[in-house]
């Protein structure tokens, strides 16, 4: 089976308790979506925890994890900020406190996973070019272009990157980011039963207000 996580963004606590609820056989594989940092309380905290983990684990960037790239190549570093990236920076207490395996991670990660019967990426793909020929930024970024298309993709893309209240399960779509970070649910969803396991994260309505604030 293939166990899939949607976003993150430093919501270390309901990570935890997903992962509590997860029982992997030595065959079973996962795939983490991405968007791991930013806006959430501890985005060092998540990394830290996805590093310890060992087995059949498969982490895709998000659009997230590029802006912190380029923010530390000083690059579009008000595009980070903006993003909640002030978050992550505060859970590392500075951008001179990242841990080399940390910034190795970050560098490690892949824009897409594709199996004989799923596609995985973080943001979804341009319809009608094959996936070696995508844009690297609209895999990280796309959004209405991609998960409204009318027509049918070859093979189920399993996606995150556009918050929603639950999962997007279309035949040949779903997706699973349900707005953890803003107060609603982080979702694993497996495969190919396409089951679905997922825990709450309330918040307080200033914390959801300051959060709705900054969403991109």
């Amino acid at each position: 089976m293939i166990y899939t996580i949607g976003d993150i963004h430093g919501c270390l606590e309901p990570l935890r308790r997903l992962m509590d609820q997860i029982h992997l056989s030595e065959m079973d594989e996962v795939v983490f979506i991405g968007d791991y940092v930013d806006r959430g309380p501890d985005s060092k905290g998540v990394i830290d925890y996805l590093l310890t983990l060992q087995g059949h684990y498969t982490f895709l960037m998000g659009n997230h994890e590029r802006m912190f790239l380029d923010f530390l190549q000083g690059k579009a570093r008000f595009l980070f900020l903006y993003n909640g990236g002030e978050a992550t920076l505060e859970s590392y207490g500075g951008v001179g406190n990242i841990p080399a395996s940390h910034l190795a991670f970050l560098n490690r990660l892949v824009l897409y996973y594709e199996t004989d019967d799923y596609l995985f990426v973080h943001g979804g793909i341009r319809p009608g070019i094959p996936i070696q020929d995508q844009d690297p930024k609209d895999l990280l970024w796309i959004r209405e272009e991609f998960y409204a298309y009318p027509g049918r993709y070859a093979k189920p893309v399993v996606f995150g990157h556009t918050p929603m209240r639950e999962v997007l399960m279309e035949e040949d779509r779903i997706g699973i980011d349900t707005a953890c970070v803003y107060g609603n649910k982080l979702t694993c969803l497996i495969l190919p039963s396409r089951q679905v396991i997922q825990v709450s994260n309330p918040l307080d309505e200033v914390s959801r207000a300051a959060l709705l604030g900054h969403h991109r």
